[in-house]
């Protein structure tokens, strides 16, 4: 059994795998030491297994499409008091098989023998495919 555990989240407005990395390379998105970020409301209560391995998955437009390493968990304040969680990443996004996800809100955590796998060396240089038939492929299992 894996002693790590991964998030899964919606990246909403994205595209695309490429609009994910185009919006991480850019400055608002990262934190002082120039890694991407995720800030986020809630503090992962499993914080010792994210840190041990985890991933965070990408849904984007209905389809699992892509993952990064969790690196570290950090605390952000947007001035206002409360605590807030950002969640900070490796810069390198690991494309995945296609795996169809409905829409929910927030984040949840993902077993590891739950999680698509990656992309071979050769298949992650591919464009990503449309939404449209990336999820329609992912329906019929074929990834």
């Amino acid at each position: 059994m894996a002693s790590y555990i991964n998030l899964i989240k919606l990246s909403v407005g994205t595209e695309s795998v490429e609009t994910l990395q185009a919006w991480q390379d850019s400055p608002r998105p990262k934190t002082p030491d120039g890694l991407p970020r995720h800030v986020t409301r809630m503090w992962p209560k499993r914080e010792a297994e994210l840190l041990n391995g985890g991933s965070i998955y990408w849904v984007i437009k209905g389809v699992i499409q892509a993952r990064q390493k969790i690196l570290r968990l950090d605390e952000h304040d947007h001035g206002d008091g409360i605590r807030r969680c950002a969640l900070v990443f490796e810069p390198e996004i690991i494309r995945t098989e296609a795996a169809l996800k409905r829409p929910f809100q927030g984040w949840r955590y993902l077993k590891p023998e739950e999680a698509p796998s990656d992309l071979t060396k050769a298949r992650a240089k591919e464009k990503s495919l449309p939404p449209q038939l990336a999820a329609a492929l992912a329906d019929i299992g074929v990834r």
